[in-house]
């Protein structure tokens, strides 16, 4: 295993995540989330924005722990494809294990966990692809 790699990958991977996630929840899904905190389910415009900088700090080490268990699991095959697949199971495993608690616990709507499970694996998809190309042989 190539630790340089697999650091560089890892910052991609975050760089990635953080505009994704922009993307997905910021833009696309914004009426959703407003909805949420118009409904005292998700907090406040403000309190979110004021956490946020938490929220970047610990998508970090995770990113690095994607980009890890990329790098172990790495077969040697093309690295956009391998990194899709690898993306996909992880982000279906988010949703599976995580998105879908937080419905079950929640007073989340359907809707919610319809969107954001898709959001999840599509961003893990493209996080993995990302890690893919950068970790390659």
């Amino acid at each position: 295993m190539n630790f340089a790699r697999v650091g560089l990958a890892a910052l991609a991977a975050w760089a990635v995540y953080l505009a994704l996630g922009f993307l997905i929840h910021g833009v696309m899904l914004a009426d959703l989330w407003a909805g949420l905190q118009r409904d005292g389910v998700a907090r406040s415009a403000a309190t979110g924005s004021a956490l946020m900088p938490l929220g970047f700090g610990l998508a970090l080490p995770g990113a690095l722990a994607f980009a890890y268990g990329y790098a172990k699991g790495y077969e040697g095959g093309p690295g956009m494809q391998e990194g899709l697949r690898y993306g996909v199971l992880v982000g279906l495993m988010l949703v599976a294990f995580g998105l879908t608690w937080n419905y079950v616990t929640f007073p989340l709507p359907l809707q919610y966990l319809t969107s954001t499970a898709v959001a999840t694996v599509i961003e893990f998809a493209a996080l993995g692809m990302v890690v893919g190309l950068v970790y390659r042989k």
